[in-house]
C-alpha cells in the first residue's frame, strides 16, 4: 500500500513562491525596457525619421550634458517651480479633499468646479496665467498648481466619502466623538488612496512643470528641448526628454515603495 504522504504534493514555502514571483516580475520588467530600446536603437538606425537618433547616440549625448553641466543646471531650474508647485498642492489638496468627504456644503461647492478641472484642457489656461502673472515664477508655480490639484483633491475627497461605513458605526457604538472617530478611524482608513492620490499628482506636476516651459518661457529642461530643436541637435533634445521622464518615472516608482512600506507591509518583502 502506497503511504499517503506519497500522494501530497509537496508544500511550497510562501517566502520562496514569493521570491521567484518577485525575480520573474522583474525579469519581465527588465525584458520589456530592453524591447522598447532596441526598437528604438533600430527605428534610429533604420532612418524612420531624419529627427529621431539612435538610442545610443541619445545615450551619448546625455553623457556629454551630464559631463559639461547643462544638463544638472536644467534639472535645478525645473525642480524650483515643480516642488513648491507640489508642496502648495499637497497642502491645499489634501485639507480641501478632507474638507470635501467630511462636509457636504463643502463638497457641493467644490466636486463640479474639480471635475471640470480635470476634464479641461488645463494647456489653454496658461495664456491667462501669463497675462495675469508675468512669465516669472509664479506662472509656472501655478501651472504646476492646476495640474496636480484636482488629482489630489478628488482621491482625497473619495478616500474620506468610500471609508467603510462598519468602521464608523463601530466607533459609534462604543460611544467615540466626531472627532475621534475623524482622527481614529477615518483618516487612517483613506490614508492608502490619499496618498495614492499624491503619487498620481507628482506625476500631473511633472507634466505641469515641463508644459510651463515649453509654454510661458523656455527655461530649465524646457529650455534644452527647445533649443536643440532650434538647431536640429536632436540627439541632446531627446536626451533631455529622456532625463525628465527618467526622473518623473523614479520619483513616482520610490513614492509607491514608501507607500507599499507605510500601507500594504505585507508586500514590502516582495
Amino acid at each position: 500500500m502506497r503511504s499517503a504522504a506519497l500522494d501530497e504534493p509537496a508544500a511550497v514555502p510562501v517566502e520562496a513562491e514569493d521570491g521567484r514571483t518577485a525575480l520573474g516580475g522583474a525579469a519581465l520588467r527588465l525584458l520589456s525596457v530592453a524591447i522598447v530600446l532596441g526598437l528604438w536603437e533600430v527605428a534610429g538606425r533604420g532612418g524612420v525619421n531624419p529627427a529621431l537618433p539612435a538610442f545610443s547616440e541619445t545615450a551619448l549625448a546625455a553623457l556629454a550634458m551630464l559631463a559639461d553641466g547643462s544638463l544638472p543646471a536644467a534639472f535645478l531650474v525645473t525642480l524650483e517651480p515643480l516642488v513648491l508647485g507640489l508642496a502648495i498642492s499637497t497642502l491645499l489638496g489634501v485639507g480641501l479633499g478632507i474638507a470635501m468627504g467630511l462636509w457636504r456644503p463643502a463638497e457641493w461647492l467644490g466636486v463640479p468646479v474639480l471635475v471640470i478641472l480635470q476634464a479641461a484642457p488645463l494647456a489653454a489656461l496658461v495664456p491667462l496665467l501669463t497675462f495675469a502673472y508675468g512669465i516669472g515664477l509664479t506662472s509656472k508655480t501655478l501651472v504646476v498648481c492646476i495640474m496636480a490639484l484636482p488629482v489630489i483633491v478628488l482621491n482625497a475627497y473619495r478616500a474620506i466619502r468610500h471609508t467603510p461605513q462598519s468602521l464608523v458605526e463601530m466607533g459609534r457604538v462604543f460611544l467615540a466623538s466626531p472627532r475621534i472617530i475623524v482622527l481614529r478611524i477615518v483618516l487612517p482608513a483613506a490614508s492608502p488612496v490619499i496618498f495614492a492620490g499624491l503619487r498620481l499628482g507628482v506625476a500631473a506636476g511633472f507634466i505641469g512643470a515641463i508644459l510651463a516651459e515649453l509654454l510661458i518661457t523656455p527655461t530649465g529642461i524646457g529650455d534644452l528641448v527647445t533649443y536643440h530643436q532650434s538647431v536640429a541637435d536632436y540627439p541632446r533634445m531627446y536626451a533631455a526628454i529622456a532625463a525628465i521622464v527618467l526622473a518623473s518615472a523614479l520619483t513616482i516608482g520610490l513614492l509607491e515603495r514608501v507607500e507599499i512600506r507605510l500601507f500594504r507591509p505585507e508586500r514590502a518583502g516582495r
